[in-house]
């Protein structure tokens, strides 16, 4: 062994305690001479070798403890053996004892992965007192691939042995060591003491032998000299965690099983795997009997997993004359936070010896693709000292042939040229010769500079990429269809960030950290910029500049949507992002909007459709129809450039890009016609009020609302009467009449302006007025308005036209709603006779006055009478309209308040159940009918009475309206 280097080590074994090292050395296969050292290093190395590894040893400075010490140590560690893979962080710690996780002393827990964390968890700083608050700030680095790999081989085994291999290890270490038997042996179970949560230690500076035993947590017997082994989250920080509260509030919040001091100041500078063996728990009852077969049983624990890693020794002869080359634009952003998720999986696919040799990275333009892209770049030329690193702005044919003019520079191809080069740093990458590399093509977007086709101006981008086993392509691309051509399957898609990182990333940006003291304007202002990475920064910028507050920014946006835009469109520097390329969200976009529009006018237009409402829950069906292909291959490219999501049938705009949309139409005088277009669109697809149709207009109503509130659409609404018509009954339908007072008004005011006072439209609109105000309970307004109608329609169409008779049913139940019963009784039945001889006894508006002669019969007292009319017409309407029409169910309903007021509790309460469940199923839960039958019900299984105005406001309304002819 006298011929090895520094170079030769591999694996970093790092300890926080002599007595760490002292188990981490006898797990040695072998020990190595010392090497000398630059004077620039003052750590300590035990080295050795362990199943053909080679491993250093370094522990932490003896008292000085902590991530910043761990990291020190590692930074240098790494200075002197370049060649380091990744490190174990081998020791003890404090375990999270839990009702899921059985932790005990002398137990194993190992970083693994879990949801959304990568294995180590930091916590925030300060020290953890009983009583102590600490909180989650970040997670870091994922373990090494390969020992993740190995890892899931020995957790099953452990599971299915009876003998456990970590617990056969440490005995025979124990046999051939009998001097360490005093210290790291196992104690005995009954110094394995688990206090109730809370339950402070009783004398300071002694044992446990003054605590109360009553507070001692009762467990299943154990045979503690066969430890256990967790995966699962390690919490690291700067002090030792003391709370047995705040340890249980952390573990039960994140899933923590331990917690350390010192993995966090490592995972960022080497990929590390922490192991820790369980000493204590994490409570002010400190058990030092533990530590030294706690240290023993996590060196044993390692030691299992490196045998279990099949050795590599590389052949360094070729590889040490290689010069690594670096060639990235920008410089590392300081303000990165967040995207550990992605980080991780981009690691480990590249990282990977059979893993993809080329990855897309897509997402929103502004959602940070590119720094993510940046931070991999970063983190490779830190843990590979040989690996060459290029960056490829794709902008045009231009900067790609300029970029790689500049590669075949620092590559040393002298003869190149700009008709060659790309071909030539193609071969040259694809040799063996070149060693590793990593190439980000960042900003990928357009098809035509990308793929090979018949409008190809210059050479594909597709056609000019190496491959290579020893080299990776990363591709940043807001354009997951393009995405998918270059990369395949191999696609990392960047999610919108949490509010957490969102307030992070906005901490880092402002100048002015104390504008964040109010939560809930910072919580405001990133809804409002729709946590947008980029729109944050921008936004930060301004108000930098301006010396603004959050709140004033804030208020800025909301003014008007010019003044959005406005704000959005603020130019600002960025050492992140290229000079020649704007930075503003509303330009990002801009360059988006264009390629949509050459490469899909379908979907052009689909966009410019949806800018015109609301950006919520737009129907798919309320798209201008299309070939299926047409409509799949339009969304889909809008959805490939993150502009719409897509939930069941319905789409879902991202607010930033429906707002920049909608300034793109203004910009190229577009608007106006496009709002013509989708109103034309909406009032062909927009149904009538028939209950039928219910789901529909439910569906459609939110965007054609939105449509209607539009300046623009004001202008035009006297083209769209029959549209606010429909619109206006359905809401009504649905109990909601002041929304529908406004299109009826509007509505009513229109046509008289446009067809005179007399005209079936117009009359048709005071009757929806004039039913609307009763419903209101505006009665006065209603009789004088329906007395309008009635007269008008009297001399337009005739006494016995079927919308006079509506009007004066309309204004009989407006009598009846007022208590005048004997004016409602005699226009009921007048209206009801004439319907009988005109339209018939089973027409559906005859039914609905029979109903309401039997309501004003009710309202009357005269029970008998309303009840032989409800049976009649409830029969009759069950054959005519179906069982479950809503003006069935109205009669069922109020038949059951009857038989509540004649004492038949028991079938009223039936009948009323019926009718909810009924309702429920055609109405909707949310109706004002389906709401009236629930609180009917409660009333009676509670054995409450219903009041007599209760009594007098449940008769049945009036459903028949005037209709165009």
């Amino acid at each position: 062994m006298s011929t090895l280097t520094h170079d030769d080590y591999t694996i970093a074994w790092i300890c926080a305690l002599p007595l760490e090292v002292a188990a981490a050395r006898v797990m040695l296969d072998k020990t190595h001479s010392p090497l000398r050292q630059p004077p620039s290093d003052p750590n300590a190395y035990e080295l050795g070798e362990l199943n053909g590894r080679l491993i250093v040893i370094a522990c932490l400075p003896a008292g000085v403890y902590g991530t910043v010490s761990a990291a020190a140590v590692v930074s240098r560690m790494r200075s002197t053996f370049p060649r380091l893979q990744y490190a174990l962080m081998v020791g003890i710690g404090g375990g999270v004892p839990s009702k899921a996780n059985d932790i005990r002393l002398g137990d194993v827990v190992v970083s693994k992965p879990s949801g959304t964390y990568s294995g180590v968890v930091q916590y925030d700083y300060g020290k953890a007192i009983q009583g102590g608050i600490f909180e989650s700030i970040g997670t870091l680095n994922k373990p090494p691939p390969t020992l993740l790999m190995h890892m899931s081989q020995l957790e099953p085994k452990q599971m299915t042995e009876s003998r456990d291999a970590v617990s056969k290890i440490v005995s025979d270490v124990l046999q051939r060591n009998s001097h360490m038997s005093q210290t790291f042996s196992p104690p005995e179970q009954g110094m394995d003491l688990l206090f109730l949560s809370g339950y402070r230690h009783a004398a300071r500076d002694e044992g446990c032998e003054k605590c109360d035993k009553e507070q001692l947590v009762q467990r299943q017997v154990r045979d503690t000299r066969s430890p256990h082994v967790h995966y699962g989250l390690i919490a690291s920080g700067n002090q030792v965690m003391k709370d047995s509260e705040a340890r249980d509030r952390l573990g039960q919040r994140h899933g923590i099983l331990c917690f350390e001091m010192e993995a966090a100041g490592l995972m960022d500078e080497l990929p590390t795997l922490v192991i820790r063996g369980i000493c204590d728990y994490c409570d002010s009852h400190k058990q030092k009997d533990w530590q030294g077969y706690a240290a023993l049983s996590a060196a044993a624990y390692a030691k299992l997993l490196i045998s279990i890693v099949p050795a590599q020794r590389t052949d360094l002869s070729f590889a040490n004359h290689r010069v690594r080359h670096w060639m990235v634009p920008f410089a590392r952003n300081p303000r990165f936070i967040g995207r550990q998720h992605e980080l991780a999986e981009l690691e480990e696919m590249i990282l990977l010896q059979d893993g993809p040799t080329r990855v897309a990275i897509t997402g929103l333009g502004g959602i940070g693709k590119t720094q993510v892209a940046l931070e991999i770049a970063y983190r490779v030329r830190e843990r590979d000292k040989e690996c060459s690193v290029f960056w490829v702005p794709c902008t045009s044919h231009a900067m790609i042939d300029q970029t790689f003019l500049s590669i075949a520079q620092v590559l040393g191809i002298s003869d190149a040229s700009p008709r060659e080069v790309r071909e030539q740093i193609k071969t040259y990458l694809s040799s063996e010769r070149a060693g590793k590399w990593l190439m980000v093509f960042d900003n990928a977007d357009d098809a035509k500079v990308c793929l090979a086709g018949e409008e190809q101006t210059g050479q594909a981008l597709e056609d000019s990429l190496p491959q290579s086993d020893q080299g990776r392509i990363i591709f940043t691309s807001r354009n997951l269809e393009l995405a998918v051509d270059l990369a395949f399957s191999n696609i990392i898609t960047i999610p919108d960030i949490d509010p957490e990182t969102a307030t992070l990333i906005l901490q880092k940006s402002l100048v002015q950290k104390e504008l964040l003291n109010d939560p809930t304007v910072t919580a405001a202002l990133l809804e409002q910029l729709a946590y947008l990475p980029l729109a944050i920064i921008q936004a930060s910028a301004y108000i930098n500049k301006k010396r603004l507050d959050l709140s004033s920014y804030s208020a800025l946006l909301q003014e008007t949507e010019e003044e959005a835009i406005e704000l959005l469109s603020e130019d600002f520097r960025d050492p992140g992002r290229y000079r020649d390329i704007q930075n503003p969200v509303t330009a990002t976009w801009l360059i988006s909007f264009h390629q949509i529009q050459q490469q899909d006018q379908l979907a052009a237009d689909y966009l410019s459709f949806m800018a015109c409402v609301g950006p919520r829950k737009i129907p798919q069906s309320l798209l201008p129809s299309q070939t299926a292909k047409k409509q799949t291959d339009a969304l889909g490219l809008l959805h490939a450039y993150s502009f719409i999501n897509r939930e069941d049938t319905n789409i879902i705009m991202h607010r930033l890009v429906h707002i920049a949309s909608r300034n793109w139409l203004r910009k190229n005088a577009l608007f106006r016609d496009w709002i013509h277009r989708v109103a034309e669109q909406i009032q062909r697809v927009f149904p009538d009020d028939d209950y039928s149709n219910r789901p529909l207009w439910r569906e459609y109503l939110p965007a054609a609302l939105s449509l209607v509130r539009e300046e623009a659409f004001k202008e035009l609404q006297k083209d769209f009467i029959l549209l606010m018509g429909r619109m206006a009954d359905c809401l009504a339908s649905d109990g909601r009449f002041d929304e529908a007072e406004i299109l009826y008004a509007k509505s009513m005011r229109i046509n008289t302006e446009r067809r005179g006072s007399e005209d079936p439209a117009t009359l048709t609109s005071m009757a929806g007025l004039a039913s609307t105000y009763c419903s209101q309970g505006r009665w006065s307004e209603a009789e004088k308005l329906n007395l309008q109608v009635i007269e008008t329609s009297k001399r337009v169409f005739g006494v016995d036209h079927p919308d006079t008779l509506t009007s004066m049913a309309n204004l009989a139940s407006t009598y009846r709603k007022q208590g005048h019963w004997n004016k409602a009784e005699k226009l009921n039945v007048q209206v009801m006779e004439v319907r009988k001889t005109v339209l018939g006894a089973e027409h559906p508006d005859t039914l609905t006055s029979v109903a309401n002669l039997a309501a004003t019969y009710w309202n009357q007292g005269r029970w008998s009478e309303a009840k032989k009319l409800y049976v009649q017409v409830i029969e009759t309407m069950k054959a005519v309209l179906g069982a479950e029409h809503p003006n069935t169910l109205t009669s069922m309903a109020n038949l059951a308040f009857i038989w509540k007021s004649q004492g038949r509790l028991e079938d009223s309460l039936t009948m009323l159940k019926k009718c909810c469940r009924l309702r429920t199923k055609v109405l909707g839960a949310d109706h004002p009918d389906t709401q009236s039958s629930s609180r009917a019900i409660a009333n009676l299984v509670n054995e409450h009475r219903v009041s007599q105005s209760q009594r007098l406001q449940s008769g049945t309304t009036e459903s028949g309206r005037l209709r165009q002819p």
